[in-house]
């Protein structure tokens, strides 16, 4: 060990009688820092401009454009001018010849020249930790334990780099060739992961290999076990080729045993590395504050009741125009977008299953007209060489599973325990399933989904068709992530004159019928209410008289006409809403969205009689008078001002009373549209929000899955412009110009001894 010391203090000394070793440190210095204080300098104006940060940590250090991602952009620069001479220039100057005459071992003489290198390495992470610290000052909460998971993922890394260097500066006397050949073999670490992915195992093992991405957990605050063993056994793998590299120059092998050592040694690396990056032996540290790399504590508590085998089933259209993202080349990047679950679901299986059917894919059927469906799906594979152990065609896939309801989509299903529920892409930037979605699915399988059963029969609204006024955007829409459907809920339609109420229902819908209901409806819905079940109800001002009976039983009347107001931009029946203060008597929680909730031509909601139920408004009018009128006036006449005018009149209402003690809830809306496909897609509303936490409220908070995360505290600057100005000179010039003076001062000092 003593001798592996003295070797690397006098390799660390020889690379600093050298330019080369300060150039780079001067130029590392320089880049970093002015990455840095670009950043903070940046957020220090933003701030005075009163915008709003969050997260200034992870920003200025990870992220798109964080300093930490830059500098990783960089590093393969940095090590091949360091490593390129560590052996070349002993073979070229003939001293390898005395080393390997001299009892010293090989492994003593590579392991002191990468120590040498390695604690070089150290200087790269002593500028940035330096940056940490000024973080430190200038980020108020700054979260430490982030920043340093980032410095030692970097380290790993560039010692990596490091190691490779060192081999192939054992393979040539030529240092310039040294380093063009290390950037060469970094290259291909990078490149490799993309090779061979469509053959069963060897994708494994490139994808192992790739180097690409792979310090990116740590940046972002998640030490993973199979990263870690990952840098330690390539470096291992590139430092013992080092020393069977100069092995061959010291004993006399034959050429079969050279390879015979180098195989083993490549094998057993592979091994080892295939073994370690399985999910089942992988360990996670999350070093952020607020745990933003693992599961949310809804999540967590789902899948911590999951005790057995999960199998996830993914069936790929071909003719999908998503069908890229889970080819047999993609597969390894789709099951690591699920890591936050194997993570604590080592056993869920995942497999693919390929067929060919109809699909919405406009633009591939245009681009080839006149081919049917299997000779499309025979051209792609042709085409992109695909290789495919079993394509399904259309009668084959639906003895397994009918797609059809699913538009023969790419679509995924999760079994556990029996149970079985779809998971589903979406058109979306993201496509992939979520944590909110894969979340919902998962608890699906091991609670009863709330179902909602909406009425028919009475020309309501439908949740199948795309009309403005219908219900499929938030209700039944397979393509949106965000309908109630994609959210955990089930969603059906059933008619209340000539059907029961199934038993199971956990939330009726009844959405502004056009006509009278039955007596027979009635009493089903009457009854339904009777035994303590959720119901919604959603009137309209010029049909709410179908809902009369119901409304009576609640205590509720509507107003007869549409609530109008005055205003100079919007319609008068553009209703400005606001929220009720009392809102939290009903448990009712609301998100965090300040966005406003316009209501186009509403009824509004009074108390007729006390029928036993607890009413609280959520939305209502705001201070500035409303007035009766029929519906589409396009101004407030004169003559209409001069009638009673209503102020804060409730719109929509929350009833509550306990039943068997079970809490029932009830909502009442004089305005169906507000959760029509229009409103709901309407930009700069709070529809959608609203839309979400009644939802919630209505299946007592069980989905949607609630993910929100606690909010950050490092988002303010607390350094000055003044301050910025005084960093950037002292870290950007005086340190620099300090570092060359130093070693302009060793160099000349070297030299004249």
């Amino acid at each position: 060990m003593k001798t592996i010391y003295r070797i690397a203090k006098t390799e660390l000394s020889t690379m600093f009688y050298s330019p080369v070793a300060w150039v780079v440190l001067v130029i590392f210095s320089i880049q970093s820092s002015w990455k840095f204080f670009d950043s903070i300098e940046r957020f220090e104006k933003a701030q005075k401009m009163g915008e709003g940060m969050d997260d200034l940590t992870q920003v200025v250090f990870s992220g798109f454009s964080g300093l930490y991602t830059e500098m990783q952009n960089y590093l393969y620069l940095y090590v091949p001018l360091l490593t390129m001479g560590l052996v070349s220039r002993e073979i070229n100057s003939g001293s390898i010849k005395l080393l390997l005459s001299s009892p010293i071992k090989i492994k003593d003489i590579v392991l002191g020249k990468y120590l040498a290198i390695a604690g070089y390495c150290l200087l790269f992470v002593g500028i940035l930790a330096l940056q940490v610290v000024i973080a430190y000052f200038s980020i108020d909460n700054l979260d430490l334990k982030f920043a340093l998971s980032g410095l030692i993922g970097l380290y790993l890394l560039v010692c990596t780099y490091a190691a490779i260097g060192l081999f192939m500066s054992c393979l040539t006397s030529y240092q310039v060739v040294a380093a063009i050949s290390t950037l060469v073999v970094l290259a291909g670490l990078n490149f490799i992961g993309k090779l061979w992915q469509d053959v069963l195992f060897v994708k494994d093992i490139t994808y192992f290999l790739s180097i690409a991405g792979r310090a990116n957990e740590m940046l972002e605050g998640l030490i993973i076990s199979k990263d870690i063993f990952y840098f330690i056994l390539v470096s291992s793998l590139f430092i013992g080729l080092s020393i069977y590299k100069l092995q061959t120059g010291r004993d006399a092998q034959t050429t079969s045993k050279r390879i015979l050592s180098y195989t083993l040694l490549v094998s057993t690396v592979l091994l080892f590395g295939y073994i370690t990056s399985r999910a089942p032996l992988s360990a996670y540290y999350d070093m952020t504050r607020n745990h933003d790399r693992t599961l949310t504590k809804s999540s967590l508590d789902i899948v911590r009741k999951i005790n057995g085998p999960v199998k996830m089933t993914t069936y790929v259209n071909l003719l999908d125009i998503n069908y890229y993202m889970v080819m047999p080349y993609s597969q390894n990047q789709d099951i690591a977008s699920f890591e936050k679950y194997t993570r604590f679901l080592p056993q869920m299986e995942m497999q693919y299953v390929y067929y060919y059917d109809t699909s919405n894919n406009e633009a591939l059927y245009a681009q080839n007209p006149g081919l049917n469906d299997k000779e499309l799906a025979l051209k792609m594979i042709e085409s992109q060489d695909l290789k495919l152990d079993k394509l399904y065609a259309p009668g084959e896939i639906k003895k397994i599973v009918d797609l059809k309801p699913e538009q023969n989509r790419i679509v995924r299903t999760v079994e556990y325990n029996g149970q079985k529920t779809f998971l589903r892409m979406f058109d979306d930037m993201f496509k992939i399933p979520l944590e909110k979605e894969i979340s919902a699915a998962l608890k699906r399988l091991v609670v009863p989904a709330p179902k909602i059963v909406f009425a028919a029969g009475n020309m309501e609204r439908s949740i199948d068709r795309i009309g403005d006024k219908n219900y499929k955007t938030g209700f039944n829409e397979v393509s949106f992530r965000y309908s109630l459907i994609n959210q955990g809920f089930d969603v059906s339609t059933i008619d209340l004159n000539a059907q029961n109420i199934p038993a199971q229902t956990t939330i009726l819908i009844i959405a502004d019928p056009k006509t009278q209901l039955s007596q027979g409806a009635v009493d089903r819905v009457n009854n339904y209410i009777d035994q303590g079940k959720n119901l919604m109800l959603l009137a309209e001002p010029e049909t709410n008289s179908a809902l009369a009976a119901i409304a009576d039983k609640l205590g509720i009347g509507f107003t007869q006409q549409a609530l109008v107001q005055q205003s100079e931009t919007d319609a008068p029946d553009y209703l400005v809403t606001q929220f009720s203060k009392n809102i939290g008597n009903a448990n009712f929680k609301l998100s965090q969205s300040h966005n406003p909730i316009p209501f186009l031509g509403s009824s509004g909601i009074s108390i007729v009689k006390d029928a036993g139920f607890k009413v609280t408004p959520l939305l209502k009018t705001n201070s500035m008078p409303a007035w009766e009128s029929k519906m589409d006036i396009t101004s407030i006449s004169e003559e209409l001002k001069k009638q009673p005018s209503l102020k804060e009149v409730p719109l929509v209402a929350a009833l509550t009373r306990t039943v068997n003690g079970r809490l029932q809830r009830i909502i009442v809306s004089g305005d169906a549209d507000f959760i029509g496909n229009a409103e709901l897609s309407r930009n700069g509303s709070g529809n959608f929000q609203f839309f979400t936490d009644t939802f919630s409220w209505l299946s007592n908070y069980e989905f949607p899955i609630d993910t929100t995360r606690p909010k950050s505290i490092d988002k303010t600057v607390t350094i000055s412009a003044n301050q910025v100005f005084i960093c950037k000179i002292v870290f950007i010039g005086l340190f620099p110009l300090l570092l060359m003076l130093s070693g302009a001062f060793l160099l000349i000092t070297r030299n004249r001894r």
